[in-house]
């Protein structure tokens, strides 16, 4: 099935007229088919039922018993079956998501997914028969065949799931039952890009205003605020539905399995420990009154305001420059950023936006948001914007295309191996985020420029550590009040609301209406407990930077070659030749105090 590796980045960017904005790339995905009728997609789905068929008939019940040579085998053709299936879905997901609420995509993207889902249920033995091979057995392969061995960090992920393996008639049902989770994914994505909001006299989509919530005009601001709240609440008893099953689906599923915690399998995804995470959320949230506590009470000083409101926590500083930055002019900012710390770097950019690889403009029925999607190996990923040249835009192009290089880097180490856990995944992305900040604060800039952008660069930080470990708080009482039974809309603001207040501070009032705030979110629909891995790699890149900045000797080589890993290795083998520990406390101090010291930075400017 099609699954972003990421969920949509909530960018709060907007819709508007793109004439300023010049000549706005929009995907070719030729590289995958030329059509839904392409000769060579009938062809590969076709492929794809024998090859399962056959993987089924000659390997289930048989693994155990399999010499290194054999099992070697066995891993390389399930891994042609996970490129094809692959290939397949990211064209029919890609397509879905360049209009939503297209029903010929929609059905494409559906019948897609029940045909793979019904060739791909007989290989569900692969993994289960896996993780019942003695530990003995399965060391002895891997000592006698080099290459077989290079895949042990894939042995090692499957079989962190053995404790909570079930039958091998469960496993095949559940496999089969995904297609009904995808279908709520759906409805979600879909009530979303069908909205229709009039804060103004024109009808906008929902990227359309949120794009106004960064306006400097604080009435267009609160007006889109209030629309927001209004056609949230008309639509809030399908997102409590949606929430209540996904959470529901959930629950189930964890007591089957015996996992411990509703985060358990998020964890377990992210070859990340429960204490490293509970770290990371623990040092963020006793910083949150020296981080946007204080910075909000600063920017409420900037904005004149008694009191901050909802519609005020993105808005431009009254001294800052509305001018829209134009995509030609933002693909120069990023690429200068990448080719300064790099040249390699901007060489493996170049072709995303020559070669149909980013589709960047607004248009009706596409999805919001933006990511980036790896596809498969032997193709290349595929980068999504809603590009309107805000600054924000600016730094969203730099992220994911930050995503895009990490993806063409780690794509050597094959289908199995090149998929990076979620926490280092936003590595390369914020990285580049920081390179193309510094880049241009290192430009010529007047003082009140420095103001605004080092501002702007706190709110982006603040945004990607405070806001996500507030949503994963949000999430994790919402899958604990789940299991105590269904949960009204009433339920379900109450418990955003408990989070808001402790992570924005004290300057802030809350309209009627910002509880429902938390059903435009994709990332709780698409994927629990996903968002501590944005604050997870802010953290990681802050530490990082700071032993860029240090000038440690062959920095770029050892960043490269961690992007080329891929998901080869575990985290603290990744970061130890940076002389980094994710599991050392005081790790996530160090990130931190990037965030501290740019507000210091801040206040000076105000002495």
């Amino acid at each position: 099935m099609f699954q972003l590796p990421f969920p949509v980045r909530d960018a709060q960017a907007g819709s508007g007229s793109s004439d300023p904005l010049g000549n706005l790339p929009e995907w070719n995905l030729d590289d995958l088919y030329a059509g839904q009728d392409a000769p060579e997609l009938k062809r590969d789905m076709d492929w794809l039922e024998e090859a399962c068929r056959s993987f089924a008939a000659d390997y289930e019940g048989k693994l155990a018993g399999l010499g290194a040579a054999e099992m070697l085998e066995c891993v390389k053709r399930n891994e042609k079956i996970s490129q094809i299936a692959g290939r397949i879905m990211s064209y029919a997901g890609l397509r879905y998501y360049q209009m939503t609420t297209d029903a010929e995509r929609a059905k494409f993207m559906s019948d897609c997914q029940d045909r793979i889902t019904t060739y791909t249920t007989p290989l569900v033995f692969f993994t289960l028969e896996l993780n019942r091979i003695d530990d003995a057995v399965l060391d002895a392969n891997l000592a006698a065949d080099p290459e077989l061995a290079r895949y042990k960090p894939v042995f090692d992920r499957i079989r962190t799931m053995k404790p909570y393996q079930l039958s091998d008639e469960l496993e095949k049902f559940l496999h089969d039952l995904g297609v009904v989770g995808d279908a709520w994914e759906r409805l979600f994505d879909e009530t979303i890009a069908g909205l229709e909001f009039t804060p103004e006299d024109e009808p906008l989509n929902i990227e359309g205003t949120l794009n106004l919530l960064t306006e400097q005009d604080r009435s267009r601001r609160e007006a889109a605020a209030r629309e927001l709240a209004r056609v949230f609440g008309d639509n809030i008893k399908t997102f409590a539905r949606v929430h209540n099953t996904q959470a529901k689906e959930k629950e189930i599923l964890d007591r089957w399995r015996g996992m411990p915690t509703p985060q358990t399998g998020r964890h377990l995804s992210n070859h990340v420990e429960p204490e490293v995470v509970e770290a990371l959320r623990e040092a963020v949230v006793d910083a949150y009154p020296r981080l946007s506590h204080r910075y909000y009470e600063l920017k409420r000083q900037w904005l004149g305001l008694d009191r901050m409101q909802v519609w005020d926590r993105n808005a431009p500083l009254p001294m800052e420059d509305s001018r829209v930055v134009g995509w030609d002019e933002a693909r120069a900012m990023v690429m200068d950023a990448y080719a300064g710390f790099d040249p390699r770097m901007a060489e493996i950019a170049d072709p995303f936006f020559s070669k149909g690889w980013i589709d960047a403009g607004v248009k009706p029925g596409k999805a919001p948001g933006a990511f980036a999607h790896p596809t498969v190996t032997d193709v290349h990923p595929y980068v999504m914007l809603n590009y309107l040249g805000k600054p924000r835009d600016v730094m969203t192009l730099a992220h994911e295309l930050g995503h895009g290089v990490h993806q063409v880097l780690a794509a050597d180490q094959g289908e199995m191996l090149s998929s990076t856990p979620l926490t280092l995944a936003e590595t390369a992305s914020v990285f580049g985020e920081m390179l193309t900040f510094r880049k241009m604060l290192s430009q010529d800039k007047t003082p009140q420029q420095k103001k605004v952008m080092l501002a702007g660069k706190v709110e982006d930080m603040i945004n990607t550590v405070v806001r996500q470990i507030a949503f994963y708080d949000f999430e994790c009482k919402l899958h604990d009040a789940r299991r105590g039974g269904e949960l009204t809309p009433d339920d379900i603001n109450a418990l955003w609301m408990s989070v808001q207040a402790e992570s924005l501070g004290p300057a802030f009032d809350f309209m009627d209406g910002y509880e429902t705030f938390w059903a435009y979110i994709p990332h709780f629909v698409h994927s629990p407990f996903y968002v501590y891995a944005y604050a997870f790699g802010d953290g990681l890149v802050n530490a990082l930077y700071s032993v860029y900045e240090s000038g440690a000797e062959g920095f770029e080589e050892k960043y490269f070659d961690m992007l080329k890993a891929g998901g080869s290795k575990h985290h603290k083998e990744l970061l130890a030749p940076f002389g980094l520990d994710a599991s050392d406390p005081a790790f996530w101090g160090k990130g931190l105090a990037m965030i501290e010291g740019f507000i210091d930075e801040l206040e000076a400017m105000e002495a």
